[in-house]
């Protein structure tokens, strides 16, 4: 029976203690994030890159998951819809001293990039980030010390939707994808803004060519006709002199000075002496 008196229970028969969680190895689990790539879970060679959301990948295993579509955590990856999410990462190997101490020290745990502005090592017990415009990774207490508009790395503009954590927490990743919505949905209604400005240039273009054309028909028949009625008169006349009743006395268009030259003008009567072309005695 027990508790009778012929036993002495002891206490973890009395109490019943709750149960601790597994403790998640730390060391492990940074270790899988900035010591890994997030696709293949292999080393992480250059070149490497970045996603909106602050993951690490081989840009190899990227290329390789956008061609099959196929991953272990599929899933996680759906943001990803070509290279141009993607952005490629400069980063600041640690000095080789630095290395064979880390190594001596750590063994298989060595991490091989710092801070270039303050030193710390990338391993995930520092917050460190990305600038999305030029790819300098910096640590967070890099930029909070030295407060500037532009990289501290390479010195180019950035303004604070540019910053992207690495590995954040899921506040900092929730964060992330609201800031990659917005983007995203920025430059949709770009291009949706300049495929309607072309689409009414093109029109525009259209018109003005109908019309055009429709001004360089009308042009066009009206020379004719006048080239036409110009022949036809050009034509009768012709065809009047080939006959023996055109008289240029009689000949509206020709001018006065013209109609001189010919005997059956006026002019040409009793001359005080011959005519210049022949010898008619028109003269008294």
């Amino acid at each position: 029976m027990g508790c009778d008196g012929g036993t002495i229970p002891r206490r973890d028969e009395l109490v019943r203690i709750k149960k601790k969680k597994e403790a998640k190895d730390k060391e492990a689990e940074m270790a899988a994030k900035w010591k890994y790539c997030a696709i293949s879970s292999k080393d992480l060679q250059p070149p490497i890159v970045s996603c909106e959301l602050g993951r690490l990948y081989n840009k190899d295993a990227v290329i390789e998951y956008l061609l099959n579509k196929e991953a272990p955590n599929s899933s996680l990856l759906s943001h990803i819809r070509n290279l141009k999410d993607l952005v490629t990462l400069r980063l600041t190997p640690k000095p080789k001293d630095d290395q064979n101490k880390s190594t001596e020290s750590n063994g298989a745990n060595e991490y091989k990039y710092v801070c270039p502005i303050v030193g710390l090592e990338m391993n995930g017990n520092y917050k460190f980030m990305y600038f999305r415009q030029c790819g300098c990774v910096v640590s967070e207490r890099a930029i909070k010390e030295v407060k500037s508009q532009v990289c501290l790395s390479c010195n180019k503009p950035f303004i604070e939707d540019d910053l992207i954590v690495l590995n954040g927490d899921d506040d900092e990743i929730e964060d992330l994808k609201n800031r990659m919505t917005i983007r995203r949905n920025k430059v949709k209604e770009e291009k949706k803004r300049k495929r309607t400005i072309n689409n009414e240039d093109s029109t525009n273009g259209k018109a003005k060519m109908a019309k055009s054309d429709e001004h360089s028909v009308a042009g066009t028949s009206t020379d004719t006709t006048t080239t036409t009625v110009v022949k036809t008169s050009s034509l009768s006349v012709l065809s009047e002199k080939a006959s023996k009743k055109y008289s240029v006395k009689k000949d509206p268009n020709a001018t006065e000075a013209y109609k001189s030259l010919f005997t059956s003008h006026d002019s040409a009567k009793n001359r005080p002496k011959a005519h210049w072309v022949t010898f008619n005695p028109c003269y008294n």
